[in-house]
């Protein structure tokens, strides 16, 4: 009996021994999982990370390497293209050679991709594994930007704000992508739509064309041919509209276009039709996916984590500050995301449940890398925040552009410089003359009594974003068509001009005009000067000068032409005094 004890203690040892080990090593991964996570809770918030300079850049790397110790073991080599001698290209020869490089670069250009990953990977192995997926792909970027036939825009360098892009695009049946309805295709990722579906093959990517209402109708009818001659999926929709209809300040009911019209790829979308279609799409997807799945004899993919859930979810990305909140805060029916004018105003994704069948999922705006903006075309768009505008006159430059003289003078009340008689007189306004014109017409004057264009530049760009002035893009095709009309109506006219002075030879009232402007403007500007003078004079209190009496000057008396020689004696007391004239 007493072996038979020892025995079983020896047995209630090593149990208890193996327990034991086993707790410790629970206990060491969770310590290390609230090591890591109050790590992060300490960081600085979640920020958009756009502008980088190149010493942040290379310390970033540098920090990076260090952290995963994976640094690539050969270099491999850039595709730098050096022109060392002078060809002369002219602007249209340019144009073509960017486009061919970003042709042949279009495959580089994408989004980056979540590496692969399983339950079982530790929060350690799964954070190393993303970092050095995304620092290979801001590697390959780096290498874009060192070819100096390609432009590459800003773009989104904040591993933790893709994050929350991969997460949402695992969650949705259905990937929204929200963009402006005035210029689609700027706004448009073509490559996280091939993400999606490398991701799950019957995911599926629908355009919603937000601010809808801007667009006159034929513009309308040119997009929806052109979404359906490319077979993208694609409903208008105006989110600003929608809400206000929530809250009684429009009228209920469609409007008299919209029910004349019975095309649904032109019509815009309301709230409950939206959210209709929406659930309609999601679910044709989750069915779709179900019936592969017993064609294969087998579950559904697990990579998408609504394929087994009740509700059926829909994603919504895009760049930032193109109307996601607001149109999300539209289809919930009150405010649940914040909304600002500022860009990047949402941190983290969040889902948001309509109904027991659809739930939604709000994504922070991001800004994805492509080759056809600049930066201050991103600012006027709104698509960088114009707090962050270093040069207001480039920006301000884009608006002149794309918007007409016209529109400009009519929207603002204000009366635009005509061009020169040498000039082209279908060449828009510049930047200097928009904004003084503005300046002038509100009083917005600064020190020294100079135009304040910086606070001109700010007020216009957020009219042109708000939509207060009117502009929009045309397709493609259009585009095109339009640039060709343009440009031959000014060759033709150019050519008119020169036949009219080949004939009547060379006409100068152009320069003369400028060179008597030039010395009207520089006598008003002596005059101002030399009265400015005078009242600078008075204001000191100085007397003004005496002029001197200088008539007892000697003068000629008209006789036989030489001078006269008077002489002035001292009087004396009892003697007056006495004048002799003489010849000499």
């Amino acid at each position: 009996m007493a072996g038979r004890g020892k025995k079983g203690g020896k047995g209630e040892d090593l149990g208890r021994a193996l327990i034991r080990q086993q707790n410790r090593a629970a206990l060491e991964a969770k310590e290390r999982g609230e090591a890591l996570a109050s790590s992060r809770r300490r960081a600085p918030p979640l920020e958009s990370v756009i502008d980088v300079s190149e010493i942040d850049a290379v310390l970033q790397r540098a920090a990076e390497e260090d952290r995963l110790h994976s640094a690539l073991a050969a270099s491999v080599p850039s595709d730098v293209v050096i022109d060392l001698d002078a060809t002369g290209e002219t602007d249209e020869q340019r144009r073509r050679l960017r486009k061919e490089h970003e042709k042949l670069h279009a495959s580089s250009l994408g989004v980056p991709r979540r590496p692969p990953w399983h339950n079982q990977m530790t929060l350690e192995e799964l954070d190393a594994s993303e970092g050095q997926a995304f620092l290979v792909w801001r590697r390959n970027l780096a290498r874009l930007e060192e070819n100096d036939k390609i432009v590459l825009t800003p773009f989104e360098k904040n591993i933790d704000i893709w994050r929350q892009l991969w997460r949402v695009v695992e969650r949705s049946d259905l990937l929204v992508m929200v963009v402006d309805a005035r210029d689609p295709l700027f706004y448009r990722c073509p490559d996280l739509e091939v993400y999606a579906k490398e991701i799950d093959e019957h995911k599926r990517t629908m355009l919603l064309v937000n601010k809808a209402d801007l667009l006159p109708l034929n513009i309308r009818k040119r997009w929806a041919d052109y979404f359906k001659e490319h077979d993208i999926l694609h409903v208008f929709w105006s989110a600003k509209a929608a809400t206000a209809k929530l809250e009684g300040k429009m009228s209920g009911g469609h409007s008299g276009e919209d029910s004349v019209l019975l095309d649904m790829d032109t019509k815009v979308y309301g709230r409950d039709e939206l959210l209709m279609r929406l659930q309609t799409e999601a679910k044709s997807i989750v069915a779709q996916r179900k019936t592969s799945a017993v064609k294969q004899g087998h579950e559904a993919s697990s990579d998408s984590v609504s394929s087994t859930a009740k509700h059926v979810v829909v994603g919504f990305v895009g760049y930032p500050n193109v109307g996601k909140s607001s149109t999300i805060n539209a289809l919930v029916g009150q405010k649940k995301t914040g909304v600002t004018h500022t860009p990047g105003k949402t941190k983290h994704f969040q889902t948001l449940i309509i109904s027991e069948e659809l739930m939604l999922c709000d994504c922070p705006g991001l800004v994805f890398p492509s080759f056809s903006s600049s930066r201050h075309e991103m600012v006027s768009c709104g698509v960088l925040p114009i707090d962050r505008m270093t040069k207001h006159r480039d920006a301000i430059q884009v608006v002149a552009d794309r918007v007409p003289r016209d529109v400009l003078e009519q929207t603002y009340k204000i009366t635009l410089p005509k061009p020169k008689a040498y000039e082209s007189q279908s060449r828009p306004p510049t930047a200097a003359e928009l904004l003084r014109a503005y300046c002038m017409s509100r009083g917005h004057v600064g020190h020294g009594g100079l135009p304040n264009e910086t606070r001109a530049a700010r007020q216009i760009l957020k009219d042109y974003i708000d939509g207060k002035i009117p502009h929009c893009e045309l397709p493609p095709g259009d585009e095109m068509e339009q640039r060709e009309t343009t440009s031959a109506a000014d060759e033709s006219a150019s050519y008119d001009s020169d036949e009219q002075d080949d004939a009547a030879g060379p006409d100068m009232r152009h320069v003369l005009s400028d060179l008597e402007s030039f010395d009207l403007a520089t006598e008003g500007a002596k005059a101002a000067e030399k009265k400015q003078q005078q009242e600078a004079s008075h204001k000191q209190h100085r007397k003004p000068q005496r002029k001197k009496d200088r008539s007892w000057r000697v003068g000629d008396d008209g006789g036989d032409g030489t001078a006269a020689v008077r002489a002035f004696q001292k009087p004396s007391a009892n003697t007056p005094a006495v004048s002799v004239s003489g010849d000499v």
